[in-house]
């Protein structure tokens, strides 16, 4: 394939694999797969079985988070003598959450082209599913690993008005939600996407507290690979002149202090006028009660 490129250089393809059910995969990614003179993978062993069951005989090469900035060298030295490669990871888009941004940016600051074939996603199969508004959403990757990193980032999403979305393993579901729960309102939306495409695939649309009391009872809603979505806080009408910075600020704050401390401290650090401060203060908290 990378043969026959006019300028020379091989090109990288950027090739989405299944995320669970092997026929999740499109008829132009089996055959790059097929065409490439290699194929860089997250984890061999695991994009095999793909291959076996599409007799697919390219070689495959390793290229994993502790070993990718090596093999950009390697892998870029091979596109520029006309070789081509497809880049994989264990399951989906590769980059979402994966392994690869340094090759891909080795590859496009050497000038050679990067083509993605598109196709499994996690994040975009669960949102498609859930009933959620997702016209605008944030995706925040996997949640911090330790309860006090993810208080502190629950924190910073509290006011966000827009859906967001995060992946969580089974390890810590249960943990996370009830870190979540302890910051954000128990009535807001959530939507547990469990197993996408798997044999135990469960999408589940309930409240955040709801959700807490569903994994703590079922046991097999903490196994597997989660994608968790979550509503977003409601707006609040503000005519009273302060940035979105300042509302941002002052939530914070009200999770940790009175509404006097809050507001004071609001004041010194943005320069906003009190009455105004107290007046969202007062409306921010009948919002999230």
């Amino acid at each position: 394939m990378g043969n026959n490129m006019s300028n020379q250089y091989g090109q990288l393809y950027v090739v989405a694999t299944p995320i669970g059910n092997l026929a999740d995969i499109s008829y132009r990614a089996i055959e790059t797969l097929k065409k490439v003179d290699l194929i860089a993978a997250e984890d061999t062993r695991h994009v095999r079985r793909l291959l076996d069951h599409y007799n697919i005989g390219t070689k495959v090469i390793s290229c994993h988070q502790h070993n990718e900035t090596h093999m950009v060298e390697t892998l870029l030295a091979k596109l520029q003598l006309g070789e081509s490669i497809a880049l994989v990871s264990d399951a989906g888009t590769p980059l979402l959450s994966d392994p690869g941004m340094p090759l891909v940016a080795g590859v496009k600051d050497a000038g050679i082209t990067v083509v993605p074939v598109p196709g499994a996603c996690a994040l975009i199969a669960a949102i498609s599913a859930a009933g959620m508004p997702v016209s605008r959403f944030s995706f925040v990757g996997f949640l911090p690993r330790t309860s006090s990193a993810r208080r502190s980032f629950y924190q910073t999403m509290l006011p966000d008005t827009e859906t967001w979305v995060c992946y969580e393993s089974s390890h810590r579901i249960l943990a996370s939600l009830e870190d979540m729960a302890s910051i954000l309102p128990t009535d807001r939306p959530l939507v547990i996407a469990r197993e996408i495409t798997k044999l135990h695939e469960t999408i589940v649309k309930t409240t955040l507290g709801e959700a807490v009391d569903l994994v703590k009872r079922d046991p097999n809603m903490q196994k597997g690979e989660f994608v968790v979505i979550v509503g977003g806080a409601k707006p609040v009408k503000h005519d009273d002149g302060l940035s979105a910075e300042q509302i941002r600020i002052l939530t914070i704050l009200l999770q940790q202090c009175s509404i006097k401390t809050a507001v004071d401290m609001t004041v010194e650090i943005t320069g906003a006028r009190r009455k105004l401060v107290y007046q969202a203060a007062l409306a921010l908290g009948e919002c999230h009660k």
